[in-house]
């Protein structure tokens, strides 16, 4: 069994790979993690990645392409929803479409 920090390490690593403009399922970037069926354990690392992080922890959203963890800036916006704005990934009724904007390495 490996450790929990390699663990967490391999789920970053995969997340930093995912393209500018593109986004990935918290399944999808367990199962190219070597660790299929814990998408879970996904959305944990995002959980307790520290706020002062490089990876794009916001281009992981859920199956159903909806942002799963709201963070609300100063000005009452959604920061996950902000952030894929700017790299050109939209929302449609508060999901993004993953046949366009998901990323297939």
């Amino acid at each position: 069994m490996q450790d929990t920090n390699e663990l967490h390490r391999q789920i970053l690593e995969v997340i930093a790979l995912i393209p500018y403009g593109k986004v990935a399922t918290y399944g999808q970037i367990a199962k190219l993690a070597g660790l299929p069926k814990h998408a879970r354990l996904v959305g944990y690392v995002l959980k307790h990645l520290d706020k002062s992080s490089e990876i794009p922890w916001y281009r992981v959203i859920n199956s159903q392409g909806k942002i799963s963890v709201i963070r609300i800036d100063e000005n009452g916006k959604n920061i996950q929803q902000s952030l894929l704005e700017k790299e050109g990934v939209y929302l449609i009724n508060s999901k993004v479409n993953l046949k366009i904007f998901g990323w297939m390495p």
